[in-house]
């Protein structure tokens, strides 16, 4: 009876480890294939969102030109805003005057925008033929050409864009000085300086207006002397002026 079992009971040790074994091999297949389906931490990593594209990098690009046509009302008498260097008298003249200068420019911007956020913007070079009108003091008129540089400081995606620039020039008034005229101006041969600050609003890669403060100084940087004193003009007051592109648009851009 026992020699009769025997073969029967190694049938049921071999069928229980038949299924041991392949209930194991099982389990580490469906585990090898949850590893392969689940990535692991360590290899998913997060996307950054796209950068919206910032318009204003068709508006001030490098080698852009532009026309821009310029007024002032500068009614405003002071002191010359640099006597603590020359070490003059820091003194306002009793003779007042008001100028009205309107600027015709081409610009050119030199460079793209670049720099930090708080400073990010760009640098444009101004060409200029100015006519002033004097409409308070002795003289009439005042001619001169212009050279200026702007830096305009450009937010992402910002229609507005302050700016702070200062010109230079040479030109012609008709000085009263030598006609007898106390605190006119000496000679008509003169020299030009301002300075300016304010924002510009982009309508398009085309169209802007600005607005801001303005100061202007004339004078003949003593040349007139000793014969007749040099005062000079010192005034500031509103500038307002109209921008537009000239030539193609930027390669790529997109009207706006």
């Amino acid at each position: 009876m026992l020699k009769a079992c025997l073969p029967l009971y190694k049938l049921l040790l071999i069928a229980v480890a038949a299924l041991f074994f392949s209930g194991k091999a099982y389990a580490q297949e469906s585990n090898a294939q949850t590893y392969a389906e689940e990535p692991s931490s360590e290899s998913v990593h997060s996307v950054p969102a796209p950068r919206k594209p910032d318009f204003n990098e068709d508006i001030y690009y490098k080698h852009k030109l532009e026309f821009s046509l310029e007024t002032g009302w500068h009614p405003i008498n002071i002191p010359f805003v640099y006597n603590f260097i020359t070490g003059d008298t820091y003194t306002k003249w009793p003779l007042s005057y008001t100028l009205v200068p309107n600027i015709a420019s081409v610009r050119w911007h030199f460079d793209g925008i670049d720099g930090p956020s708080i400073v990010r913007g760009n640098t444009d070079l101004s060409f200029s033929g100015t006519y002033t009108a004097i409409v308070r003091g002795p003289e009439t008129r005042y001619f001169a050409f212009d050279f200026g540089i702007r830096r305009n400081f450009i937010p992402r995606r910002w229609r507005i864009a302050p700016y702070f620039d200062m010109r230079g020039g040479v030109g012609n008034i008709n000085a009263k000085g030598p006609s007898g005229v106390l605190y006119a101006q000496g000679q008509d041969l003169t020299f030009t300086y301002m300075m300016g600050a304010g924002a510009r609003l982009n309508f398009s890669p085309r169209f802007s207006i600005a607005g801001g403060l303005n100061y202007m100084h004339v004078s003949n940087g003593g040349l007139s002397a000793p014969k007749v004193h040099n005062y000079g003009i010192n005034v500031y007051g509103p500038m307002v002026g109209i921008y537009t592109r000239i030539g193609k648009p930027k390669a790529g851009s997109v009207e706006r």
